[in-house]
């Protein structure tokens, strides 16, 4: 495998002639007990709270691998490279039949306090620019295992999307010395048509330009560049965001049976690029978030649409319906 860049759109697109899948069993490879689980690389024990153990692993079929290194090259005007990173998986419960909107607030305390871990470990590492946790449920989300688990990747580039974020932060940064991220927040709360819930420090909204229909974000009240640090924090009510994770997917699921859910963080400032820059300011100009992106069945859509995003529910509609949704 190697990784390619667009240079128009400035993409990087992993490459392989027949890409490995972990052969069919008659097993879970996450389930206890497993004679061929994968590596664990990290866990944690059942905890006094009554949350079971998770654990970190090597993913069986690793997009990126940690071994080697970048080997960054010309094929004439285009760039190629290696495909060194980390790709983990991140099992949420031992149980095979407990997703995380079934979970209990302290299990998905505990999930989230191993994925800030093992970020923060993996930015440990410079020739990684870039950490991600992210989860694909249903089919139509090409989830991957039956085991309720959640993934996390390292690479040695920041993905095209987190980038425009990052340049787009920077540039309202510097022409109005505040946080995009707040402002936007801060004015959706004061007109709260697109809020679907808050608890405590953490708020899930429907963005005003949703991509698509039922899209949900969460973030923090309190400004916050970096997941991993402020899950860290001795402040942190890591229970309140697990209930709002919690209720945000039982809705979620009420409206679609597949999605998308990715955590967009600040990049690893221990790798200074000096042709970006983002890391001058980012702890004053980013601020992290969890984007979900609910698959629903829709007629197919004509080409001029695929060009830009569309969505046939306006956000202040999917927000009231999502708030009517009953949680437990």
């Amino acid at each position: 495998m190697e990784l390619r860049k667009d240079p128009i759109t400035r993409s990087w697109v992993i490459v392989a002639d027949d890409l490995e899948k972990p052969a069919p069993a008659g097993y879970c490879p996450f389930c206890p007990g497993s004679p061929n689980a994968p590596q664990v690389i990290a866990s944690m024990s059942a905890g006094d709270s009554g949350a079971g153990p998770v654990m970190a692993m090597v993913h069986p079929a690793p997009l990126y691998r940690i071994e080697g290194e970048p080997h960054r090259r010309a094929e004439g005007i285009y760039d190629a490279m290696n495909t060194v990173g980390a790709h983990e998986v991140v099992v949420q419960s031992v149980r095979h039949d407990i997703e995380l909107w079934q979970s209990s607030d302290a299990e998905i305390a505990q999930f989230l306090s191993l994925a800030a871990q093992r970020i923060h470990d993996l930015k440990r590492d410079i020739r990684f620019k870039y950490v991600t946790l992210f989860k694909n449920y249903g089919s139509a989300a090409g989830q991957e295992f039956s085991h309720p688990v959640s993934e996390i990747t390292a690479t040695t580039f920041v993905p095209r999307r987190v980038l425009y974020e990052l340049r787009a932060s920077r540039d309202y940064y510097y022409d109005k010395e505040r946080c995009v991220f707040c402002d936007t927040l801060n004015q959706e709360l004061r007109n709260p048509v697109r809020i679907v819930e808050t608890h405590g420090n953490y708020v899930s909204l429907c963005p005003f330009a949703s991509r698509l229909p039922y899209e949900i974000w969460i973030m923090p009240r309190r400004h916050e560049a970096s997941f991993e640090r402020a899950i860290g924090s001795k402040t942190v009510q890591l229970h309140d965001l697990a209930a709002l994770i919690r209720h945000t997917l039982q809705r979620v699921m009420s409206v679609a049976e597949a999605f998308h859910m990715v955590l967009h963080t600040a990049p690893n400032t221990y790798q200074k690029s000096n042709i970006l820059q983002y890391w001058k300011t980012v702890d004053e100009d980013y601020h992290w978030h969890i984007e979900i992106l609910p698959i629903l069945a829709t007629r197919p859509k004509p080409y001029f649409l695929k060009e830009v995003y569309y969505t046939s529910i306006a956000s202040e509609a999917a927000a009231e319906r999502l708030r009517k949704l009953e949680t437990r």
